[in-house]
This record gives structure tokens, sequence and C-alpha cells, in this order.
């Protein structure tokens, strides 16, 4: 099928048929099933992710089926036709698709550089021959065998500067090679009605024959970010020149949000407070053992929504009905003290300097019941400061814990979530905890009902991954208003002329 054939078939009314490559549970898939964007395959090596993204998109198919698409896949090993075959697809190869994402990881493809780019644009089979095996080189790959009309690229900043390499700009350069319009900016979750800062680099380019006109979405939301937001997107953009004497071609000045005409940035605690509360005498602050996600916690009674919460509810496909099934968290109980005590905003040195003031308050406590301190270096001194100082350096490690502002959105969801959680300690101090599954999801926007396959750490982990669906549907509208911008402006120019304007 031709590109031009594509662009006809979407204009006529049909769903743009997206491919995920690297898809993870789905955060970008859902952002553009939202957008009435039909979810029509995905490649994911996670199996626990692969087969989220399975239950949430294809759990309507049948059990064969179901299972095709929930097998994890190597992207390295199963080529685009391989991916057809299995899907049972018929036709030409590149009649499948018409919109790639995906957030391919960048490490290896930072070695490459632009000659082993221009020679993948050449050969696509190209990256076989290298042992490196550059995943961004198979994503490109999927773009010249498929032939989409748009594709979309998520990354982290530091892909704007990885060693002085802008690998934003090298891939844009192939890309339009292969015929395509490539663009490429920053873009801050939190402007698009996301409770979370997350600062991620966006690549979106379309097919020449398309005639784009725009890459990126407008802002929505405003908030001061905290400087080290500023000083993040500083140094990756250092690689980046704009301006009348630029030599970069590609990068777009971020949109910025106007404090005077958005909306102000969702908080954490707009996000959260409706949710359960999980108190000190919960089996999951007194118990240890696997988390698992049979246990649906009702709602709260009588509680007035926040906007935000009444989406993450009700959002069309994804309801919740009336409770959530992984509000689960994880065992602490060293920590649980520490956690009441911290103040918002607090981060390791804070926490690591008062528990050690707990613990001198218990050595006080034993001296005052017992008439004398246990000896510094004896097995008793050893097993408190043990039961009440984490082990932790807090010089090398600062930004390991920190408990989040009720008022402000929370700092970026890393996947490391699925290690410790201390990096998301919940604002409130009654509950004295890290945050649940569920609310990792709910500060990436992810609906109640989207189902994470677990146990609790790969859940965690499938959610730090994650593209914030909110911030993928703004993406996607855009997108979707360009596949289909021409045809409107036709009826436009039709209508007036209808009436004589």
């Amino acid at each position: 099928m031709t590109i031009q054939e594509k662009i006809e078939r979407i204009r006529n009314g049909q769903r743009p048929r997206v491919l995920d490559l690297f898809a993870g549970c789905g955060g970008l898939s859902l952002g553009f099933h939202s957008a009435q964007f039909s979810i029509r395959g995905a490649v994911e090596f996670d199996p626990p992710a692969a087969r989220s993204h399975a239950r949430n998109f294809c759990h309507e198919e049948n059990p064969e089926l179901f299972e095709i698409h929930a097998r994890p896949r190597d992207i390295i090993e199963i080529k685009p036709r391989d991916l057809v075959a299995e899907y049972g697809l018929k036709g030409p190869v590149d009649s499948h698709f018409d919109i790639i994402i995906g957030g391919p990881p960048c490490q290896a493809f930072a070695r490459v550089g632009r000659a082993k780019l221009r020679e993948v644009a050449e050969d696509p089979e190209a990256f076989l021959q290298d042992p490196r095996s550059n995943l961004y080189l198979q994503y490109l790959d999927y773009v010249k065998i498929f032939r989409p009309v748009a594709l979309l690229i998520e990354n982290v900043p530091d892909v704007l500067n990885y060693g002085g390499h802008n690998i934003s700009e090298e891939i844009c350069e192939v890309l339009e090679g292969l015929g395509y319009e490539p663009r490429y900016t920053l873009l801050n979750a939190v402007n698009f009605g996301v409770p979370e800062m997350r600062e991620r680099m966006f690549l979106v380019a379309y097919h020449k024959l398309l005639g784009a006109r725009n890459w990126f979405p407008e802002p929505t939301h405003w908030i001061r970010l905290p400087k080290g937001y500023h000083g993040t997107r500083q140094v990756a953009m250092q690689t980046v020149r704009y301006g009348l004497f630029r030599d970069t071609c590609y990068f777009v000045k971020p949109p910025a949000a106007d404090p005077h005409n958005s909306l102000p940035a969702v908080t954490a605690e707009q996000a959260l407070s409706d949710l359960p509360g999980i108190a000190d005498d919960s089996d999951q602050k007194l118990k240890k053992g696997p988390r698992r996600f049979n246990n649906k916690v009702p709602y709260m009674e009588n509680v007035e929504l926040t906007g935000y919460q009444t989406l993450m509810r009700t959002w069309p496909g994804f309801e919740a009905g009336d409770g959530v099934w992984d509000h689960v968290i994880r065992y602490l109980p060293r920590d649980y003290k520490i956690f009441a005590r911290l103040k918002p905003g607090d981060q390791y040195p804070q926490a690591h300097a008062l528990a050690v003031r707990m613990f001198e308050e218990r050595m006080a406590g034993i001296k005052a019941e017992e008439g004398k301190r246990p000896g510094k270096g004896s097995k008793r001194y050893q097993q408190e400061w043990k039961d009440h100082v984490p082990p932790y350096d807090p010089g090398k490690f600062p930004n390991k814990w920190r408990k989040m502002e009720a008022d402000k959105p929370a700092r970026t969801l890393m996947a490391h979530l699925g290690k410790d959680s201390y990096s998301h300690i919940h604002y409130d101090s009654t509950q004295a905890r890290t945050i649940s599954v569920r609310e990792a999801a709910r500060l990436q926007s992810f609906p109640d009902g989207f189902v994470f396959e677990g146990p609790m750490n790969p859940a965690f982990r499938q959610i730090g991954n994650a593209v914030p669906p909110l911030m993928a549907r703004a993406l996607a509208e855009t997108i979707l208003c360009q596949l289909r911008e021409n045809q409107q402006d036709e009826e436009e120019n039709r209508t007036q002329a209808a009436v004589g304007v």
C-alpha cells in the first residue's frame, strides 16, 4: 500500500492503525487509543509488560489471538515480516500499519553515529553486521519496511546530549532521507494535565506527502518548575543550536505554557486523595510477603472528587467500577516512623539525620529504663542502630528518598520504583508509607481500570518506564489533526465556495 493510499484511507474516516515498538505496558498505546487510533500490534521484550499490553488492548480477542498479542518479543530477533506472519495478517507487508510509535533505548545507539545510520537507510539489514545490536537501528528498519504515514519516538532528555552526541538530530537526518519531515523537542508531562513533573524528548515525523504543519501540542497546564528541571534541560540542550545562526535543522523550541491562560498543574493530593488510606494496623504494614493483585479495595464513600480523580475512575473503556485491585505497598517496617516525621520535600540527608536522632532518642530511653546506655560496638547497640538507621551514605545518595508535597505535582517516577519506592513517600504523614502501585499509576495518569500484570515489583517497573497516557493523548490528538487537516481544509473551502465567500 502506498503512502498516499494510507493517507486517503485515514481521510476517508478510517481509524489510523498503530504499531507500538518497545511498548511496555502501553502508556503510549493508551494515549493513542483514547484519541481514536486503533492499536494493531506491539513488540515488547519484558513478559509481564507484554502481557499487560495485551490485557488492556486485546482483551476482547479470542484466546488464541490474545496469546499471540501477549507473547514477549525481542525486536532484535523478530523481523517485520515475521511479526506480520505471527499476527496472521495477509497482503503486502507494508499495508498493515499507518503509525509507528515507541521509545527505543538509546545507550548503544549513541556509539553508532551518522555513518552507521546512513548505512541503515541504504540497507535495512545493516544492523545485523553490528555486534552491538543497537535497538534504534531496528526501529528505523521497521519504519523502512512498514512505511508509516507518521511516527513518534520518545526518550530521556539526555538523548540530545549523550557524551556530546545529539542522537535525535541524527535520527532526523535518516528519516528525512526516507521521505519524512521530522522534528523533535522537549516536553514536560505536567504541562498536559499529568500530576508529575516528567521531562522527555519527543520526536515526531510525518511523510512529506502529508504536508503537515504542526508537530507538537500546546501546553494546557502551568507550574513554575523546580530549578533542577531547568538545569537538566539546559544540559540536554547544549548540543542544540537554533535561532538566527542555527546549524540544527530539526529542533523545535519547547512550547511554553502561559500562566495566565492555562490551568494550574494537577497536584499529588488532587490525584490521590480519594484513594483509601492504609493504616498502621493494615496487614500490608504488618506482614511481609508477596503483594498480589487479588484483593479489591473499595473506594472511600462520600468523597468529593476532583476532575482528575473523576477522569481516572471513568476513563472510557477503562472504568474501574467500585474500587481498585492493586492498591498495595512495600513492607518497610524500619522506616514507617521516619516517614511520619519527615517534612514535605525532605530527601535522604534529612531522613538519615532524623533516623540518627530517633536512634539517640531510643538510646536515651534505654538509659532511663535500665540505668545505662548500651556500649558502642556492643551487639545490642549495633542491632538498635540497624533497626533505626538506613544503611546508605547520605552524601552519596541524596535523592534516594523524597517525601512528596501534597500541593505540588510529583517528581519524576522512575523504573526503580520496583526496587524500593523511597523516591515517592506519601505526603500524608498519618499513613507513613511509600506510594502504592495504584497511586503510582495515578501519578502517571493511568486510569484505575488499566490492568498491570503483577506481582508488585514488575508492575512498579512497568509504570515507571511508561509514557504518561495523558501526555501521549495530547501528542496523538495533534498527529491525528495533521493526518486529517487537509481534508478539513478542503471541506471548509467547499463550504465557503457554496455560500459565495
